[in-house]
């Protein structure tokens, strides 16, 4: 809307004003229920609509968005259409028999916060279907009518439920053959002797009974058999029918009478348990309950009554329990029969049990030993056994062995004692253990058969020297190990048991440079394992051979010799020194060179002094020095004599060919040759071992001090070519 200010003198101005109305939720969902389908048949298939449903909110946005559900346990669910529309449909089947009304709530729930809600309640009722047939109580009766009895006498009463409701719950009663009357009656077509009595009972339900329409004569038929029929009063109608025996009871005036004064039977005792042995059978003239025999024990042991049973309605008496006719070869029985009036007759039964072959063999193993030497002789005996069997006869004879290939024999010492003994030596390396199975059978057809087993542990005796992995060990060893490092382990293995088995290491004896070996190496007696126990020195044992034994715990002890090897593998651990020439004193030299160390100031005692030695040194290198520069002098000497013989060969010709000043060789020539020839000599003590080099380096134009390997070596220059 538009909003004016005017002012006293008469201008005026304007301005826009617009309001938004912001939406509150404050309106819950509205159910309208459009249609209800009630009562909805109980055969309706699922997802039949029964109610719709318009549920409108009138809020905007999320207060107007709604979510509807059912509550309640009924058969039914809720479906959402457009625009607010809602079906209520059946979700599985129907039973009126089991609810004939379902109450449901319709709850209808906006999303506004908070959230509103409103609801509504669905009453459906399921009408019925003539889907259930009327049943009888029983689908069979009985009823026992005496022969005597007046027309009229009621029979027996039967009665049909239907579980359906009105007129499908109805139900109208049929003899089968009958045709009903004016008052509910039916005559049998055929049997005259029953009819069928209808009686209305407080509900208005109909309650059948079927009475005597004649007399009945057992002589004539003793039972009758008639079919009830029950329809109930639906479209199409259900029936349920029942079947009705009617047995005519006699008077009784007959005892029963068995067919045979005595009955004998012979049966095998493996008989199976719940057999018919024999069967005893009384008549009695009577019928019904007057002519119906029953059959019992009169006289019979207590024993015997654990084993029979008779059947008291045929009197077939069977087996309860097994027969054995090692405990009982003959039964008497005394059976009576009688009917329902208090007539009886006696019979006897003789049951003979014949024997089978159904007693294995008992093994008794009456004395054994579970443990024996190795060394035990042949024929030691590990065990003595009885045998029986309570079968007679062939059944009874028993025959004995042992199984498998065990170095065993079975002896029979007499009657039904045997006798189990060793046939061969015995080795427990190969077999500590034997499981041997005694078997006996007896002779019957097919035999039977028990076993024993005898349990024998092999004691071992020390019969085996213990056995090394290899036949020599050898290892290389660093020198300056640390003392205590292990260096390598021997194992052996002693094929006996127990302490017999157990095998000890020792070194045998031995010296080293005059010193024990066991000062140098050790071995762990248990496991065989090789202990450096000092730090080896390559310039003093360069290798090691000794003796390790290996000892078992047996008494007496067997034991073996392994060689072992050990290679000391030099390293670097010697410096050179400079022994010659000797040093010069301080004073003379000044801050010259000071000489030269003969050997380390941690030599070991015993060490060679260093005076001698170097006095042995300077004789030593002096006597190479005049050898090598007397060799020297007869090569010059020979080569300045060519050399002569060559200058007259060429004063002769006129021309002479000149040599080259710098390889001229005189006095001056060899003492230059002497300055440039130098020697170093070194010697360490501690390592006992001298280097002497010549140089090959020269300070004037001299023989060249390693000639190549394809030129001659001059000792005096070569001509220039002309």
């Amino acid at each position: 809307f538009r909003v004016e200010a005017r002012d006293g003198g008469g201008l005026t101005d304007h301005c826009q004003v617009q309001i938004d109305i912001t939406d509150e939720n404050d309106n819950a969902p509205e159910i309208t229920i459009l249609s209800l389908s009630s009562p909805v048949r109980e055969d309706a298939p699922t997802g039949t609509v029964v109610a719709l449903l318009k549920v409108r909110d009138r809020d905007s946005g999320e207060n107007g968005q709604v979510s509807c559900e059912l509550s309640g346990e009924a058969p039914l669910s809720i479906v959402a259409s457009s625009g607010g529309s809602y079906k209520v449909v059946t979700a599985s089947a129907l039973d009126r028999e089991q609810a004939s009304e379902h109450r449901v709530t319709v709850v209808a729930r906006d999303r506004g916060r908070p959230a509103l809600w409103s609801s509504a309640e669905l009453v459906l009722e399921v009408s019925d279907v003539n889907d259930n047939a009327p049943v009888f109580e029983e689908a069979a009766y009985s009823a026992y009518v005496p022969e005597n009895n007046a027309a009229g006498a009621l029979v027996l009463r039967v009665q049909a439920r239907d579980s359906d409701a009105g007129a499908n719950g109805r139900v109208s009663y049929w003899l089968a053959g009958g045709s009903a009357g004016a008052a509910g009656a039916a005559a049998l077509v055929g049997d005259e002797h029953f009819s069928l009595a209808v009686q209305a009972g407080p509900g208005g339900d109909q309650r059948p009974e079927l009475v005597l329409a004649k007399a009945l004569d057992r002589e004539e038929a003793a039972f009758h058999e008639l079919m009830l029929r029950a329809v109930d009063g639906g479209d199409p109608a259900r029936t349920g029918t029942a079947r009705i025996r009617v047995t005519v009871v006699d008077a009784n005036d007959n005892a029963p009478v068995f067919s045979q004064a005595e009955y004998t039977v012979r049966v095998p005792e493996d008989v199976p348990v719940g057999s018919t042995l024999v069967t005893v059978t009384a008549t009695d003239a009577d019928e019904g309950p007057n002519g119906h025999v029953k059959y019992s024990f009169k006289k019979i042991p207590e024993k015997a009554l654990q084993i029979f049973q008779l059947d008291a309605d045929m009197g077939a008496i069977r087996l309860l329990q097994s027969l054995d006719f090692e405990e009982g070869e003959s039964y008497e029985l005394e059976v009576q029969a009688h009917d329902g009036g208090g007539h009886f007759d006696t019979t006897n039964v003789v049951v003979t049990v014949t024997d089978v072959n159904d007693n294995a063999p008992e093994l008794t193993v009456s004395s054994a030993v579970s443990e024996i030497s190795e060394d035990a002789p042949s024929g030691t005996v590990v065990a003595l056994l009885y045998v029986h069997d309570r079968d007679m006869g062939a059944n009874g004879e028993v025959r004995c062995s042992l199984d498998g290939d065990v170095p065993f024999r079975l002896e029979k010492s007499f009657e039904d004692y045997y006798r189990v003994v060793t046939a061969r030596e015995l080795d427990r390396e190969r077999v500590s253990e034997y499981n041997v199975t005694v078997r006996a059978a007896d002779g019957g057809s097919p035999p039977l058969r028990s076993s024993a087993v005898l349990a024998l542990r092999v004691l071992d005796v020390n019969d085996n020297a213990p056995v090394f992995a290899q036949e020599r060990y050898s290892a290389r060893v660093a020198e300056n190990n640390a003392a205590g490092a292990l260096v390598l382990t021997v194992r052996a293995t002693d094929a006996d048991w127990g302490q017999n088995a157990r095998v000890r290491y020792r070194l045998s004896e031995g010296r080293v440079r005059g010193a024990a070996l066991a000062s140098y190496v050790s071995v762990q007696a248990e496991t065989g394992a090789l202990y450096a126990l000092r730090s080896f020195d390559y310039e003093q044992v360069r290798e090691l051979e000794l003796w390790v034994r290996a000892e078992d715990g047996g008494a007496p002890a067997l034991s073996s010799n392994v060689s072992v090897r050990l290679l000391i593998v030099d390293e670097n651990d010697n410096a050179p020194q400079v022994l010659y020439p000797p040093a010069a004193p301080p004073a003379l030299s000044g801050g010259a060179w000071s000489g030269v160390e003969l050997a380390p100031r941690s030599s070991e005692p015993g060490a060679l002094p260093a005076g001698s030695l170097t006095r042995w040194l300077v004789l030593a290198v002096a006597a190479v020095s005049c050898l090598f520069l007397g060799f020297l002098l007869l090569l010059l000497a020979l080569r300045l004599r060519r050399w002569r013989r060559e200058q007259l060969l060429a004063a002769d010709s006129g021309a002479l060919r000149g040599v080259p000043g710098s390889h001229f060789v005189g006095i001056d020539g060899v003492r230059a040759f002497l300055q440039s020839y130098s020697h170093e000599v070194s010697l360490t003590a501690d390592s006992r071992k001298s280097q002497l080099r010549f140089s090959g380096a020269s300070c004037c134009d001299t023989l060249p001090a390693r000639p190549p390997p394809d030129e001659p070596a001059p000792l005096l220059g070569q001509e220039d070519p002309v």
